[in-house]
């Protein structure tokens, strides 16, 4: 007989993205939910705070400067990796395409950033290992309370092989959007120990 854990985890009910979806449509989630489906569970997202915010923004006007007719650029948008996984990162890369029949997948992603105030260990912990199991190339964690950023590459199952610590004046260039260069202390106007 297994552990209570492991019994507990054979019952659970996991939901779909069509699910999820639906709940959404007849009011179980109101719009103003802040949530998104992980592996079949419907997981709270951290509240935005002024930081977050603002940092956010920042990456998204530098990312919408820089784009041309190269990628655009999804804010806090969902991403569908499968049945049972819709996460709505903070910003992706994605390549152009027409997106209004279908939500983007792993496939069109091109970069995703996770700007990380109190949730840091969850991106960590979660985030990174679901978009890395799923092939998305490159993933930037900025961690604002830690002060770095990750910048995670080389997806091999649950994992990205490659993580490295840029320092500030370190050049940055996402490995599918080489035209776009970005450093760490570029700019940079909120107040976080790097």
């Amino acid at each position: 007989m297994g552990s209570m854990n492991e019994l507990m985890a054979q019952a659970r009910h996991r939901l779909s993205v069509n699910d999820f979806h639906r709940m959404g449509e007849v009011g179980i989630l109101p719009p103003e939910s802040r949530v998104e489906l992980i592996e079949g569970e419907i997981v709270d997202m951290a509240p935005i705070g002024s930081k977050h915010a603002f940092v956010l923004n920042r990456l998204a006007q530098f990312f919408a400067a820089a784009a041309g007719d190269r990628y655009l650029v999804s804010v806090q948008n969902p991403l569908c990796l499968d049945e049972h996984s819709e996460p709505q990162p903070d910003i992706v890369l994605l390549r152009p395409g027409n997106y209004m029949d279908r939500l983007p997948g792993a496939i069109d992603a091109l970069l995703v950033v996770e700007v990380a105030h109190s949730s840091v260990h969850f991106d960590r912990g979660v985030k990174l290992p679901l978009y890395a199991r799923h092939g998305i190339p490159e993933v930037w964690l900025l961690d604002l309370m830690g002060g770095e950023l990750l910048i995670c590459r080389e997806p091999v199952e649950d994992q990205y092989r490659v993580v490295h610590k840029p320092g500030a004046r370190d050049e940055m260039t996402p490995l599918l959007v080489p035209e776009v260069k970005w450093r760490l202390g570029d700019g940079k106007t909120w107040s976080v120990p790097y």
